[in-house]
């Protein structure tokens, strides 16, 4: 059961026990700690522009935003679509910051690989085969979530998929998964992250804002995450969290992002130490 015998290319085996390094410009995902910071999705070009410089500023590696938007209600704010990829390659331009985007069909991988440093599987997505077979073909990085329903074999199933289909440089994401409780949007389930890292190389993200779907909550299970040994975070970060399109509940201000990263770093600095 913990061992996955059937996986042939996401087991640490695979690799003679050498973790996978995903290369992103000069960062090294997998090697580096990596904190993704942005807004869940791009609003306008203004909106955008101000939060890569704000979150940038504040020590932010990679640009997150959300061009395309899976949303439960048919009614709710789907994105912009490929303008909303066109101000992520303007904030790109400006700040310097990779970008991840989700790309949620297969008929948007061209447009989305055209302006996002790293593909992104969304929750929802994480068993379309169809798609992870198209986006096994791609060069580019995909990051993989881990499905709200997902077993910790349904995920690397589907991280399979992509290195099957011979994309090499996939990074997981644990986002929350569906429990019981209802105080939060979803269960943060860290204890995922040292139990994959003990079976696949993949480098294991954390998204504390999906995770829990609360602002005040993104602290500490960010803190935790790092304890837990992830490689990275993904943030949600808004302007104006109380207006925002989507999301409003889970994005923390700049000015909170910038308070958090020193944390961050004091952390991983201490984790580092004792886990050398």
């Amino acid at each position: 059961m913990y061992t996955m015998k059937e996986l042939k290319l996401a087991r640490i085996e695979a690799q003679n026990g050498q973790k996978t390094v995903v290369a992103v410009g000069s960062l090294r995902i997998g090697r580096d700690f990596v904190i993704m910071a942005g807004p869940c999705a791009v609003e306008s070009e203004e909106q955008t522009l101000s939060i890569a410089r704000k979150v940038k500023k504040s020590g932010a590696h990679i640009l997150r935003g959300g061009a395309f938007k899976p949303r439960t209600s048919p009614y709710s704010f789907q994105g912009l679509g490929e303008k909303g990829l066109e101000i992520l390659k303007k904030a790109k331009e400006e700040t310097g910051l990779p970008v991840i985007s989700e790309v949620m069909d297969s008929r948007q991988i061209e447009a989305v690989s055209a302006c996002a440093d790293i593909l992104q599987v969304g929750s929802r997505n994480m068993q379309n085969y169809t798609l992870l077979k198209e986006l096994g073909k791609v060069k580019k990085p995909i990051m993989l979530k881990r499905g709200m329903n997902a077993s910790l074999e349904d995920w690397l199933n589907s991280a399979e998929y992509l290195l099957a289909g011979g994309n090499p440089n996939v990074i997981l994401c644990e986002r929350g998964i569906r429990t019981f409780e209802t105080s939060m949007r979803n269960t943060l389930d860290l204890s995922i992250v040292p139990a994959a890292k003990r079976i696949t190389h993949l480098p294991v993200i954390v998204d504390p804002s999906h995770g829990t779907g609360r602002a005040d909550l993104i602290e500490p299970m960010c803190l935790a995450a790092i304890a837990a040994g992830a490689d990275g975070l993904l943030i949600e970060v808004h302007n104006q969290p109380s207006c925002a399109l989507s999301d409003q509940e889970q994005q923390i201000s700049p000015d909170a992002f910038e308070r958090l990263v020193p944390k961050l770093k004091k952390i991983k600095q201490l984790m580092n130490e004792i886990q050398p």
